[in-house]
């Protein structure tokens, strides 16, 4: 890179539009749509749709709820030419779509164009040509009055064309390309004159289309260059501004929707931005971000997983696993102080009822778009406590403490840690199984036990099965749980304290199981340990939630003493 990049690029020229009143407005409606997947998106393409796949995704972009839908440059090639005639032909246009097309101010290409319409119901035809000093002095060779010259020609010609054709309901749409570069008051005179020429009305209606054919400038500047010429416009009377942002500074989005602020009233694009270079604005993240301020985008995404298998199959072309609304892991945290603040987000929103969506790190409700909660935290060497805790709760019913859920996190930390991978869901019930005592191999099980009272005491007799040995404990106290401890302390000889106690069932109805947690305090060195009881009754899973505790306290004191025999040796 250049030390002095200035001397070889220079500064884009800025609009002085003092009069500006676009800041301080605020998007409330929706533009009209317009997808341009099927012309624009396939000319970019390595290996260009075929008519399968250009079906398939016509009849997806109509699900979706798009209108109006640029279909091909048919003078381009015969496959699109062929194309736009098998829409019509087989009457594959729903009676409330408008097809699109695209053509150069080229006379040749202009019949050729025309030629494929015909027997159409409705279609829009779209004609350009590039405005621009850099284009008209470097790439054609012209002087404005030629520029606009060729656009008037252009539009004269699809004027007489479609006076031939006066059963189809035409459209007709002028793009000044490279407009974001061009001088604002020629691109004015040129528009003006195309405006002369096609006499806009009810029921010839006009679509002035303003692209940043290449983006040179922050989006507030094309916004400026929008409103100045809405404010200079003759008479807008039947035509409809629209804009045709691409992504060449990464900033299609904004530029559109402060081109909106600025009074266009129509976007063209791409779903998941495909077009050449760095593409065209992402119809799919501007319309879901005005969905995520109240506003309905009059498109449907109710189902982007599908949308998003669809556009990859027949672009090609990846999704970013973090794009917008849309991406694989967009819904999804890793980071513990994230997890820990939606997870207790939609603690609070459980508990309020509220129908406001309020979810910190959540913009959007990822079931309004068909995805399911168990995206939103995943756990891997950056989760912390909330977020196994999380997937525990999700996947399992089990609302753990909080000594039990910081107790767990340091596990599967030492696990992801250990093996570097993200854990899977099944992963970690397996490890929170193994830690507290729910699997198969668990070291002690109760086999049955009885109770009574002696005055204000409870006695337990219970028969365990510990580490493959039947045995039996007798205790008093004066609660049931402390009894079965006093039964444990005399039979093992260690000392330690019930902590916590909790418990909850595993569903709202009256025979679910019961879940409880046990936290014991060893006597001897104060450190904490933990089990997890799921049984018929709670009195059962209490016991076992207690016995497999002790377990892993005694676990620890054998390690240790082992460790002491072994340093002693």
């Amino acid at each position: 890179m250049l030390m002095h990049p200035e001397d070889k690029y220079s500064a884009a020229k800025i609009l002085d539009l003092p009069s500006r009143t676009w800041p301080s407005k605020r998007l409330t409606t929706p533009p009209r749509w317009c997808s341009t997947d099927l012309r624009d998106g396939n000319q970019a393409l390595a290996n260009p749709m075929d008519h399968a796949k250009k079906l398939r995704f016509f009849k997806h972009l109509v699900e979706c709820g798009f209108k109006e839908i640029e279909v091909a440059f048919p003078a381009a090639s015969q496959t699109d030419f062929d194309f736009v005639r098998f829409l019509i032909d087989g009457r594959h246009i729903p009676t409330d779509v408008t097809i699109q097309v695209m053509t150069q101010s080229r006379s040749d290409l202009i019949d050729r164009t025309m030629q494929v319409l015909q027997g159409v119901p409705k279609a829009i035809v779209h004609l350009y040509n590039a405005t621009a000093p850099v284009f008209r002095e470097v790439v054609f060779q012209q002087s404005k009055a030629e520029t606009i010259a060729m656009a008037v020609r252009g539009a004269k010609q699809i004027k007489a064309l479609c006076d031939k054709q006066p059963d189809t309901h035409w459209t007709f749409e002028y793009s000044p390309e490279t407009f974001c570069f061009t001088e604002a008051d020629f691109a004015l005179e040129i528009c003006e004159a195309v405006a002369s020429v096609w006499q806009p009305s009810e029921d010839r209606p006009l679509i002035l289309n303003l692209p940043t054919t290449v983006e040179v400038n922050t989006p507030n500047v094309f916004a400026d260059q929008i409103e100045y010429f809405m404010m200079q416009f003759s008479c807008l009377d039947h035509i409809t501004v629209s804009v045709h942002p691409h992504n060449d500074r990464g900033t299609g989005v904004a530029t559109a929707e402060m081109a909106i602020l600025a009074g266009a009233k129509r976007v063209e694009g791409c779903l998941f931005g495909n077009g050449e270079r760095t593409g065209n604005v992402d119809l799919v993240t501007l319309a879901l971000n005005f969905y995520t301020q109240g506003i309905h985008p009059n498109l449907d995404f109710s189902n982007i997983r599908n949308t998003v298998e669809l556009v990859q199959d027949c672009n090609e072309l990846p999704v970013h696993p973090r794009h917008p609304y849309a991406g694989e892991l967009v819904f999804t945290a890793f980071s513990g102080s994230h997890q820990d603040a939606i997870k207790k987000g939609f603690a609070a929103r459980e508990k309020s009822g509220f129908s406001e969506w309020k979810i910190p790190y959540l913009p959007l409700d990822p079931k309004d778009v068909g995805c399911s909660y168990e995206e939103v935290i995943r756990v891997n060497s950056q989760s912390g406590k909330s977020g196994a805790a999380w997937l525990l709760q999700e996947n399992h019913g089990l609302y753990l403490p909080r000594g039990l859920q910081v107790d767990f996190s340091h596990k599967v930390q030492h696990h992801t840690d250990k093996t570097g991978q993200e854990v899977s869901i099944a992963e970690l019930w397996h490890l929170f199984r193994d830690a507290y005592g729910l699997s198969q191999r668990a070291s002690a099980k109760l086999i049955g036990y009885q109770s009574d009272h002696l005055g204000q005491l409870h006695r337990i007799k219970a028969t365990l099965d510990w580490q493959g040995q039947r045995q039996q404990i007798t205790g008093e106290a004066s609660g049931l749980l402390s009894a079965f401890l006093d039964g444990l302390r005399k039979r093992f000889s260690v000392s330690a304290n019930i902590l916590d106690y909790h418990e909850h069932t595993l569903g709202k109805q009256s025979y679910s199981k019961a879940a409880t947690y046990v936290q014991l305090e060893d006597g001897q060195d104060g450190q904490y340990y933990f089990g997890v009881g799921i049984e018929e009754d709670v009195t059962s899973a209490s016991l076992q939630a207690l016995l497999n505790a002790w377990s892993n306290l005694i676990q620890a004191h054998t390690a240790q003493d082992s460790a002491s025999l072994a340093c002693c040796k």
